[in-house]
């Protein structure tokens, strides 16, 4: 997907498309309403082939990842990249959303955008200007609550970290969302998203 099929707020001379890299074992799903729930399906089958004795657990992963799809889509996501990558037994949930904000403040004011973030995110959001080998971008790192362990009353939290990437020669922005529910090794999660971050390059005529 690229910016171009977004609401026409960039200018002439910004980048259309763009390019980043992610590990062998993530999954894209388009989010385009068609192309979605094909996509979904096609995940949900591999991943519950063999498996004919749960059909409920079936439906639920299938309805929650649409709802995921659903609710980004509403917010402007393009694309939404889900990890499969299994850490010996254990699966290395994690996620990205692409998303593109059509408008937002004056891209040379990257300082009072990550203040903002810090401002007005959770609780121990911590946000910075930071430098990519595509320029420069806003990295903000959160932690959130998402229930407790029925087991043990343990209190789950998830770890995220987005990038504001100003749109060049335009007043949008692009964010990339990525996020793990894996306290465990959020740290090396962290360094993941960096690093597909990094990856980052603008694609299509500007100067």
């Amino acid at each position: 997907m690229t910016t171009s099929q977004q609401p026409q707020e960039t200018s002439t001379g910004a980048p259309d498309d763009y390019r980043l890299l992610l590990p062998e074992g993530w999954y894209r799903i388009p989010l385009e309403p068609e192309r979605c729930v094909r996509s979904v399906d096609v995940l949900v089958e591999r991943q519950f082939k063999g498996v004919d004795d749960a059909p409920h657990l079936k439906k639920r992963v299938r309805d929650e990842l649409l709802d995921q799809a659903d609710k980004a889509i509403q917010n402007g996501g393009i694309e939404m990249y889900l990890s499969l990558i299994q850490v010996g037994p254990v699966p290395a949930s994690a996620s990205l959303i692409v998303t593109f904000i059509g408008s937002g403040p004056p891209a040379t004011d990257l300082e009072s955008v990550a203040a903002d973030i810090q401002h007005s995110g959770a609780a121990g959001t911590e946000a910075a200007v930071v430098e990519l080998p595509c320029g420069p971008a806003v990295r903000a790192r959160s932690r959130a609550e998402i229930g407790r362990d029925e087991s043990s009353g343990e209190v789950l939290s998830s770890t995220a970290v987005d990038y504001y990437l100003p749109i060049p020669h335009s007043q949008a922005f692009l964010l990339l969302s990525f996020s793990t529910p894996l306290e465990a090794i959020a740290e090396a999660m962290v360094g993941l998203f960096d690093a597909v971050a990094a990856s980052f390059t603008w694609q299509g005529a500007f100067a």
